[in-house]
Order: C-alpha cells, then structure tokens, then sequence
C-alpha cells in the first residue's frame, strides 16, 4: 500500500503532465504484469493468477500501441475490433484501474471543473477526465452503444467532438424481431467500413468468423463453470470477479480469454465441495471497501459465486454469418430491453447457483441499476431468498461510507449465518 500511495502522491502532483504520468501509469502496469508473470499467488487456482496477468496486459496494450487502439465501453461489439488486431481500451476498465492506483479524484474532479455534470457516472467522469488532460492516447476510433448506460452516447459524442476523432454509436433495439436483426446488421457493417477508413487496416471476415468460434468454446467452458459452482468452492477476490467482467466483455473471443476459461474448466474437479455461505453479486463489484475485501477476498466462509453481469450472454453463436450472430447476441443481452429481463435472467442463474444470498451494488451514477432494483428485491422474497442492497461508488472511494456499508453487511451476513 506504501507503494501504492507514492504513486498516486506522484500522479497527483503531475497530473498538468500527462505525458509523465503516462510514463508511471504504463511503468507501474508492467511491474504488475512482470510480478503476476514469475510469481504465483498459491493461494489462487492456476487460471485466476493467468487472469491476473492479462486484466493488466489489457490495459496496457492500447496505452503503449496507441496508434492501434480504440476507445470502448463495456457493450460494444469488440469482436469486430479483435479480428482486425485494434486494441480496445474500455472506459469502465480504465477507470477502475485509476481507483486502483488511488488517483481517481483528481481526474472526476478534473472532469467536473471542465463542465461535466456531477451527477454523471464516476467511471465515466474519471475517464472523461483522463482524457481531457492528456494521459489517454488518442485512439484512431471510437465505439458505443446505446445499452445499459445511458451515459455512453453522450460520453462518447463529446470525447469525438472534443478530440476530433471518428466514432460510431450503435443504436440497439429494445424488441427481438428479425426486422431488428437486419437493423442491427446494418450498422455493425456501416460500422466496420468507417473503421477501415479510419485505421487503414481492411476486415478478414474468416478472421472474424474465428473470433465467433472461440467465443463459442469460451461459452461452453462458462456454463461448465457455472454448473460446477452449484457445489464446489472456488476463492476468489472482488477485484478478480472485475477482471471477469472484462474478458466476459471487451475481450470476449481473444485466445487469452479462451486460455482463462480452459484452465478454468481443467481446474474444476480439483475444487473441493464448498462450505461456505455463497452470495451471488449483481451489478458493478467496488473492489475497494476494507468491509468487503476482509469478508470476500479468498474467504472459506462467505464466497462470491459470481457477478451477474458476467452471465448476460451465454448462447452458442452462428459464426458463418458472424454479423448476424453479433446482433443478435446484442439484441438478447441480458442488460438490453425492460429491467424485467434482467430480473428473469437474475432467478435463472439462482436457480443453477443456488446461492444463500444476494448482493446488489447500487452504483451512484446508473440510474437503471438503482431503479429497477426493487424489482429484484420483490421477485427474491417471493423465493425466499435474502437480498441487500448497497449504495455506493465503484469509481470514486469518496462517496463510499465504509461505516455504513460495514453495518449493513455484517447485519445480512449474520442473517445468512442464522
């Protein structure tokens, strides 16, 4: 933590040069991934130290290759980025390392002294902010799309107004019908071509197609994962349950991914029978909190059994008609549509998992999450199942109230334990 705390001493200070800080941001991120390379934590299975190891390369490739990056949020088609070798930085990943390198607050505040509302989302305000000062790269493109968050387009238009780069915002549809499909195939086409200009590099469709097909094999291992976790004890850390969330996503399809999940798959019968009280984790995991780092982190008496947001899409793909499968997976995520899909999908998981308890994080800032939860809260005690909610930041420690968030935790854990 010393370390730590020095460095973000030194970001802070420098935060006028961006390139400096660049220079500390990349230095510290290959230290890291250096560590996780030659060192094994014996406490973690195999897989989850490989996943250590490439959560960090993730985000240093498109800070070292800049001129073979793109910008992205957590829903935006990536596949179609991998097949054509563009590293994609995605803004809730970033954001989330700057509140692990302790120096979130001067970039959100950075970002609202610029003009950004407060109110807007942290992730998207650490970024916005990292960006206005110079430390992001400017990427040759940018990508979103209007799922989930609605804070994505509006991000997105302004950093390509702000930085005169091309984006392509992706209008996903609320309904599944064939019409929409075609819609959807549209832009993702339109999409790629705009990408061709702007990067000079050309699409290879069998590249794509074997993107799809690994994705594929990675959906395959995951519901083999998850049939296993019904039962078998598996330590985890709340900032590895992020990790996931990034290779469930961004880097969906790449072979480090499918790497991940075969060691993961090969690992299952070793885990022994679990005795723990398992919670089952819905919407962003804030890695930060002494509360829940100290109850969760490589716990043998409370386990997290996984983040729902990992799980919004796990169906086999037609990957000779990759475009098509690419719409379709977006137009039946999970996230997409009414907030009673995702409560469906949320008792469907239960049902696999069968967890002891739920834990939904109420993200400051995304106001879908905070809305709908009552509707979860309603659909779990019609089930019997406990539920707490939490209110607090993922990407910005001072909006956290660790006092609050210890009492009410310890309350539901004891409620478990009963």
């Amino acid at each position: 933590m010393d370390l730590v705390d020095t460095y973000a001493r030194r970001i802070k200070k420098n935060v006028d040069d961006p390139e400096m800080v660049r220079k500390l941001i990349i230095l510290g991120l290959k230290a890291e991934h250096a560590y996780f390379s030659l060192f094994r934590d014996k406490k973690v299975p195999r897989s989850f130290n490989y996943l250590n190891k490439i959560g960090v390369e993730f985000i240093l490739n498109p800070l070292i290759y800049r001129d073979q990056s793109a910008w992205v949020n957590l829903f935006a088609p990536t596949e179609i980025l991998h097949a054509m070798d563009i590293y994609p930085l995605c803004i809730e990943a970033f954001s989330s390392f700057l509140v692990g390198f302790h120096c979130e607050d001067v970039y959100v505040d950075y970002a609202q002294r610029s003009g950004i509302s407060d109110t807007l989302c942290s992730y998207h305000k650490g970024f916005i902010g990292a960006a206005l000062t110079g430390l992001l790269p400017k990427p040759k493109f940018m990508i979103t799309s209007s799922m989930l968050c609605d804070a994505n387009i509006s991000t997105f238009r302004y950093l390509s107004w702000y930085h005169h780069i091309p984006m392509y915002s992706i209008d996903v549809p609320l309904e599944y019908s064939q019409q929409s499909i075609s819609y959807l195939e549209k832009q993702l086409r339109e999409m790629v071509k705009m990408l061709e200009e702007a990067t000079g590099k050309k699409m290879d469709e069998d590249k794509l197609k074997d993107v799809i097909k690994r994705e594929n094999k990675i959906h395959a291992h995951m519901n083999r994962y998850i049939d296993a976790l019904r039962y078998k004890c598996h330590p985890t850390t709340l900032t590895l349950e992020m990790y996931m969330l990034f290779i469930t996503h961004t880097f969906m399809g790449t072979q480090p991914t499918l790497n991940f999940y075969e060691m993961l798959a090969n690992e299952l019968d070793s885990f022994p029978y679990s005795k723990a009280k398992r919670v089952f984790w819905v919407h962003i995991v804030p890695f930060y909190p002494n509360a829940l780092k100290r109850y969760f982190n490589y716990s043998h008496r409370y386990e997290i059994l996984g983040l729902d947001l990992n799980f919004d899409y796990l169906e086999e793909m037609d990957y000779e008609n990759p475009y098509r499968a690419l719409a379709r997976k977006m137009l039946l995520n999970n996230n997409n549509g009414p907030y009673q899909r995702k409560v469906d999908s949320i008792m469907r998981i239960v049902d696999r998992l069968q967890p002891d308890g739920i834990i939904h994080f109420c993200q400051w800032g995304c106001k879908q999450s905070v809305g709908g939860m009552m509707l979860l809260r309603k659909a779990l005690d019609e089930r019997g199942i406990p539920f707490l909610a939490l209110d607090g930041d993922g990407a910005d420690r001072r909006n956290h109230h660790e006092g609050q968030i210890n009492t009410r935790l310890e309350a539901f854990l004891e409620m478990l334990d009963k």
